[in-house]
């Protein structure tokens, strides 16, 4: 992916939601809590140029949020 999420407002503001909630699954986290803020992330990342109809890109996004998130 040639987007660079970890620079994002939007997903660092999730990363600070999900580092002062109680959640340990970023899966989780992203399903209640977290939903706004991903939502702001994944425009962003249409803005920016992604296409996020497309599912495998959709899919690598998302999955590499969740690792971000769970191993930082």
């Amino acid at each position: 992916m040639d987007w660079d999420f970890t620079e994002n407002i939007a997903f660092k503001a999730l990363y600070e939601a999900f580092k002062d909630s109680d959640e340990t699954s970023a899966l989780e986290f992203l399903s209640s809590d977290g939903a706004s803020y991903y939502l702001e992330l994944t425009q962003d990342a249409a803005g920016e140029g992604l296409d996020l109809g497309d599912n495998e890109t959709m899919e690598e996004l998302q999955e590499e949020i969740i690792e971000y998130l769970e191993k930082n």
